[in-house]
């Protein structure tokens, strides 16, 4: 459980964003499961809670690339956008 405190609202959008960038492929690597499944067993799950971690850490990883290709101004967020995962 997050601790209450005044960047709490920041942090949950910070995670609703990241998940929007793991989520479809979480789910095409997942059938029949959700990241909002993977999120509620993780509660109680440690292997849950470690398979979470490991995505949000991927998606970390692709914030942190969008982050950099934007700082640069570079049109190349585009084809990062459309192009086929390779995870």
């Amino acid at each position: 459980m997050l601790p209450i405190t005044s960047n709490h609202h920041l942090q949950s959008s910070s995670d609703e964003e990241l998940e929007s960038l793991i989520r479809p492929d979480y789910e095409r690597c997942h059938p029949g499961d959700t990241l909002d499944d993977l999120k509620r067993r993780a509660a109680f799950s440690k292997e849950d809670r470690g398979l979470l971690r490991d995505w949000m850490a991927v998606a970390a990883a692709i914030g942190k690339r969008f982050a950099a290709e934007f700082s640069r101004g570079d049109e190349a967020k585009e084809s990062l956008l459309s192009a086929p995962s390779a995870r």
